[in-house]
């Protein structure tokens, strides 16, 4: 088994920054990618951002590329989401992932609790 638990959601305003971590225990070897992805109200749960586990690479979702910045600390065992030049449109509830394998909503193995960002206009 794999804990994930976030931090560091909140209220910024448009044009504002946070930075998202998730800290990850318990089984960690087993977990080849690590990430994060978002759900706004009424909408469906979708991708923000990956990384691997064990190297440095990353892949973003279109809507958050050059504005989002996915990284890991090995020592930390923690994965951060640092989010610049947010947008109204980013207000969701954000949820870390973890897989075994490649990161995609159907082979995400274990979710964190979510924390929310609100950005205002």
């Amino acid at each position: 088994q794999v804990q994930l638990v976030e931090s560091g959601g909140g209220l910024v305003q448009s044009g504002g920054s946070l930075r998202l971590s998730c800290a990850a225990s318990g089984s960690i070897l087993s977990i080849n990618t690590m990430g994060w992805f978002r759900q706004a109200p009424g909408k469906e749960r979708e991708f923000v951002a990956r990384i691997y586990w064990s190297g440095s690479s990353t892949y973003y979702a279109d809507s958050v590329k050059g504005r989002f910045t996915i990284s890991r600390d090995y020592a930390k065992n923690t994965v951060y989401l640092q989010m610049n030049s947010l947008k109204p449109e980013d207000t969701a509830v954000y949820y870390c992932a973890a897989a075994r394998g490649q990161l995609t909503i159907a082979t995400v193995a274990y979710w964190g609790q979510g924390t929310q960002v609100t950005v205002s206009s």
